[in-house]
């Protein structure tokens, strides 16, 4: 399909299919704000509250080249379509000023450690009385309840209780977590998830709800199934670049780069084995059959590492392409931004930042083709939009001037 007849009865008119709905973030670094940002992607109105001297995200590295005062890629990257309002929710002032957003809002989502909002005197049940329809999503390490709930949790240690660590790596090194932050993104997808499922119940009801994720379990349940197999005392070997359920399948280096090769398929195999020169093995039982083949994993390495070996990379690809199998090239980062492909799905999109320069941002994963998403501004600076957001809560200039001496909002707004 071309792209443009995929596109061909979009909308120009709305943000994306989430338009209208309204959402206010209280949330730091990257779960909470994966969560509100899949939301804004989505095109609901996001607020985003965080401390008078911003979160902790804006600190962060890595940070964007040639940036002075050094602009941070993270924040960059989860909280374009937002609007900032710097508050400070440990004052009384903070926690009315929320309140009142609250009770205008669809949606809350946090991400503190349990109690810290009910501490704060914006948790749930207090939003609810101002808001008795609300729906409230909690983020956290380990969930609202649970003998570990009130622990401090962040994306490597859900990683690790889970069980991903025990079958990350090589096969025989140690324990490897994720090189992103796999758990703070499962718990944000899961959390946009479960809002948009408590937001199509509360359209058939008028009711809202308190909705409670965690790392660990955002890990569980994306374990495979490996969760079950624990459970029932199977054990679980670590493969690295293999796989439990396909046979061959690893990464092979070839003359000039690697390529990933996977074969599930029977039939697959017997194309395969021909391509490689041994047509003998496409119908050998001990290799013809899946449940076989994975006792032979280390011989078909070897032959395929040997055919791959003097070929580049791009031949290996064009011959299994040609031959209908499954490969890809094993690339940098760097090579999957410069991929006609990739630009072609709009996943790298030049937004304009607070600091004054432009940033190929990550492009929405979902394509809508009646109401298409896309990065409509980029991360504002602190406290952008607080005498806007101040002022359509009816406080007035001197009201606002007031908080600013106080320090309940920013003083200056900062990329």
């Amino acid at each position: 399909m071309d792209k443009t007849d995929f596109f061909r009865d979009a909308r120009q008119d709305l943000a994306g299919p989430l338009a209208g709905l309204r959402v206010l973030e209280a949330c730091t670094t990257w779960a909470g704000p994966m969560c509100a940002c899949l939301l804004a992607d989505f095109g609901a109105e996001v607020v985003k509250v965080e401390v008078p001297e911003g979160e902790v995200i804006r600190r962060m590295p890595p940070f964007l080249p040639d940036t002075d005062p050094p602009f941070p890629l993270a924040h960059a990257t989860i909280n374009r379509n937002k609007r900032s309002l710097s508050l400070d929710l440990r004052t009384s002032e903070g926690r009315d000023i929320f309140l009142k957003l609250a009770a205008q809002s669809d949606v809350v989502v946090e991400n503190f450690r349990p109690g810290t909002m009910v501490k704060w005197g914006v948790g749930y049940e207090a939003v609810r009385r101002v808001k008795p329809d609300i729906i409230y999503v909690s983020i956290s390490g380990f969930g609202q309840f649970g003998p570990d709930h009130d622990r401090a949790g962040y994306d490597s240690l859900a990683q690790a209780a889970s069980g991903f660590l025990s079958i990350n790596g090589e096969k025989n090194g140690n324990p490897v977590k994720a090189a992103t932050a796999l758990g703070d993104d499962l718990a944000g997808l899961h959390g946009a998830l479960a809002a948009l499922a408590a937001v199509f119940y509360h359209r058939q009801t008028g009711e809202g709800q308190h909705i409670d994720v965690s790392l660990l379990d955002a890990m569980l349940f994306q374990s495979n199934g490996f969760l079950t197999l624990g459970a029932l005392g199977v054990p679980i070997p670590r493969l690295g670049n293999e796989s439990p359920f396909a046979a061959p399948a690893n990464v092979y280096a070839c003359r000039d780069g690697h390529i990933r090769l996977a074969v599930t398929l029977d039939k697959h195999w017997q194309v395969l084995a021909r391509l490689i020169g041994r047509p003998d093995l496409a119908e050998d039982p001990e290799y013809a059959v899946l449940a076989n083949r994975l006792h032979h994993r280390d011989e078909m390495n070897e032959l395929i590492g040997a055919w791959c070996a003097p070929r580049s990379a791009d031949d290996v690809i064009a011959l299994f392409v040609k031959a209908g199998l499954a490969v890809a090239p094993v690339r940098t980062y760097g090579q999957a931004a410069r991929d006609p492909h990739v630009l072609d799905r709009d996943m790298l999109q030049p937004t304009p930042q607070a600091n004054g320069s432009s940033v190929p941002i990550t492009g929405p994963a979902a394509k809508f083709s009646r109401t298409p998403t896309r990065v409509r501004s980029g991360a504002p600076a602190l406290g952008a939009h607080d005498e806007e957001i101040l002022r359509g809560l009816g406080l007035a200039t001197t009201e606002i001037e007031h908080l600013r001496e106080k320090g309940v909002i920013a003083r200056t707004t900062k990329a």
